[in-house]
């Protein structure tokens, strides 16, 4: 799960128009943006099946990053921070959903390889990956549907938002592709520094929705419900 991650941080706009959307992104990706950092550090460890041409990873442990407990955990703690500095519940809550949500799409697709909590634990996952077709078009259905969604909710400033938005979907798009069809990774090594890729699409998002405003739409009814609150 990568361009679905993203998706649905693109849809959570909708929800929580004051927060920049790289920002939004760091919520939907902190598992995967902390995941390769705690691999260098040899905290969390993983594999590499070359055999395995569904999918060559095998996650052998990673609680800090993809156990229920955790998730749960970093969730409440980003929603909390922004809380803390903004003063912005409904924001705040919506960002700590957007980083639990990356544990429930990861339930979907893995195989049962995510632990609930640290230590010994049972793991879970319903293994949609077994069925890869249905991945890219889950996957992809949620890319949309998050795109559609961001679209309506905020329009460009100028020419860099209205360019720069679908340079970045293209770049995600490209992204996602060529690793589905790249070679298994030559070193667990390898896998942590190319993962860092993952800050060139939170640093687009910044840049994207600094050129974009939200829509008068949705200032409407941001305006209307604090009327009736």
């Amino acid at each position: 799960m990568v361009i679905g991650h993203f998706g649905f941080g693109l849809g959570a706009k909708k929800y929580a128009p004051k927060a920049s959307l790289g920002l939004i992104f760091i919520a939907v990706q902190f598992a995967d943006l902390l995941w390769p950092d705690l691999l260098l550090l040899k905290v969390e460890k993983v594999g590499i099946q070359p055999g395995n041409t569904k999918f060559p990873l095998d996650f052998i442990y990673y609680p800090f990053t993809h156990s229920l407990l955790i998730s749960l955990l970093w969730a409440s703690c980003f929603g909390l921070i922004y809380w803390l500095v903004k003063k912005d519940l409904r924001t705040a809550v919506v960002l700590g959903i957007c980083v639990f949500s990356h544990w429930i799409l990861d339930l979907i697709v893995h195989i049962p390889d995510l632990p609930l909590y640290p230590g010994e634990s049972p793991k879970v996952g319903l293994g949609l990956w077994n069925w890869p077709l249905l991945t890219a078009l889950i996957e992809g259905a949620l890319f949309v549907t998050g795109t559609v969604f961001y679209l309506r909710t905020t329009r460009a400033k100028n020419a860099a938002g209205k360019w720069g938005f679908w340079l970045m979907a293209a770049l995600l798009l490209i992204g996602h592709s060529a690793g589905l069809m790249s070679p298994p990774p030559a070193s667990v090594a390898a896998i942590g520094w190319s993962t860092q890729v993952l800050w060139l699409y939170v640093l687009l998002g910044f840049w994207v929705d600094h050129n974009r405003t939200v829509s008068d739409s949705t200032n409407t009814i941001n305006s209307t419900n604090l009327i009736v609150n």
